[in-house]
């Protein structure tokens, strides 16, 4: 019997080996000065030799080493000729919530029922998930976590994605609530006989009566004396007072117009439509409303047979070009794709944006939308030392790799199970030659 305890213990500890996540980073003790450095302030300017000194986990100066007589501080990291950036953030995701996506058991994003306001995703992501550890060696290092599924999903939270748990992980709780617009069209089912095409939903103004009555509904109560507690209402609170964004997942024309219609008859401030498809016909209007943009990721085809199939490629820069505050987000892409984001803004600077502009779409712009630039999205003093140092690119998946990274000046590692397998098999080849 002893003899088997001891082999259990030795498994479990050969396991936990192999497959933990890397231990998260220990908080900030000592002053770090990294010096001579290309910054990428991450709000369209660039520092060619910069001097950024962070402590206790907050930047504390960002400047030029040629101009400034600033007292380096600490230790001190000769990171000349590589590029520093600010963390990239990853917005409406589902990182920590899906691990695989055809293994049901490991897919927390969606809760049944249709209006689910007061679901919470934050409470179910999974700081231990090897999705998530392998979102940093890209410089992904923030995602706001998103609920699925229904007409009102629930309510997102923002997450740093180096932690031991969920409590650790936490930005910011409850940023904003998930509304899947109804479909103003439909395609056609080819098995059923139907043609291909488009064509018009006629349950489409029965589907937004039901969810004005229900928006209705939560103004009433939460104005009333709430005898009977309703959970579902009280959640829809902060989307009445300003604390919280509604996020609306909307594509077409005519659904992006009627949903922000419909947020402003309900005097919602905060607005930001998510996928945004054919956001570019209706760009005055957004810029009118103060509605931001989070458009789907840049690689994928064309949605209609009669546009170029560059067109999500161009996408971003139709939005830029009007003036629209715009992010990037992965949309339905698998999770794991999440970790492409830089590569996605890589290919809005391959038409024709300034590569500083594009870099915008995954910090400073995103960390606008998601209310969390008093914090995050550029290397500015008093901003969180959320960073990291590439040896080159950060866009361009050919140049882009990471030597160092930090999230509120904690050193985290860059280790992750890809890297792990990927030193293993190199070894095994290197070794037939």
């Amino acid at each position: 019997m002893k003899k088997l305890a001891n082999i259990l213990i030795a498994v479990t500890f050969i396991s936990t080996q192999l497959y933990a996540q890397q231990t998260p980073g220990n908080v900030q003790k000592e002053a770090i000065t990294l010096l001579g450095g290309i910054a990428h302030i991450g709000n369209g300017t660039i520092i060619k030799n910069s001097a950024i000194v962070f402590e206790d986990g907050i930047i504390k100066a960002c400047v030029d080493a040629d101009k400034s007589k600033i007292a380096y501080k600490g230790e001190i990291i000769n990171i000349k000729g590589q590029h520093v950036y600010p963390g990239f953030i990853a917005a409406n995701t589902s990182l920590g919530l899906v691990e695989v996506d055809a293994v049901r058991a490991s897919d927390d994003k969606e809760e049944i029922g249709e209006n689910n306001p007061n679901i919470n995703s934050l409470i179910a992501y999974n700081a231990e998930s090897k999705v998530v550890e392998s979102m940093r060696p890209n410089g992904v290092l923030i995602a706001q976590v998103s609920p699925g599924g229904g007409r009102i999903s629930g309510a997102s939270s923002i997450v740093q994605l180096d932690a031991w748990n969920w409590e650790d992980a936490t930005i910011k709780t409850n940023d904003g609530i998930h509304l899947n617009w109804p479909n103003s069209f439909s395609r056609g089912r080819w098995w059923l006989g139907e043609s291909r095409g488009f064509k018009q939903n006629p349950k489409y103004n029965n589907e937004i009566d039901e969810l004005t009555d229900y928006f209705e509904e939560s103004v009433t109560y939460l104005g009333g004396n709430k005898t009977m507690k309703n959970l579902a209402f009280e959640a829809m609170s902060g989307l009445f007072n300003n604390s919280q964004s509604l996020f609306i997942h909307v594509e077409d024309e005519k659904g992006i117009i009627d949903a922000v219609n419909f947020s402003n008859n309900f005097n919602i401030a905060n607005v930001v439509i998510v996928g945004g498809y054919q956001a570019h016909l209706v760009t005055d209007f957004l810029i009118n409303n103060n509605v931001s943009v989070l458009l789907q990721h840049t690689h994928s085809l064309p949605n209609f047979e009669d546009e170029d199939y560059d067109f999500t490629f161009k996408n971003p820069k139709k939005l830029l070009d009007a003036g629209v505050l715009v992010g990037i987000h992965t949309g339905d892409a698998a999770n794991f794709q999440t970790r492409n984001l830089p590569f996605y803004a890589g290919q809005v600077a391959a038409q024709g944006v300034e590569k500083e502009i594009a870099l915008q779409l995954i910090t400073y712009n995103t960390a606008k939308i998601l209310r969390i630039e008093d914090k995050l999205g550029t290397l500015e003093a008093g901003k969180d030392a959320t960073l990291f140092v590439s040896k080159g690119d950060a866009l361009d998946m050919k140049t882009n790799h990471l030597t160092s990274a930090f999230i509120s000046g904690r050193k985290i590692s860059l280790e992750t199970h890809q890297t792990e397998l990927w030193k293993r098999y190199s070894k095994k080849y290197q070794s037939t030659n």
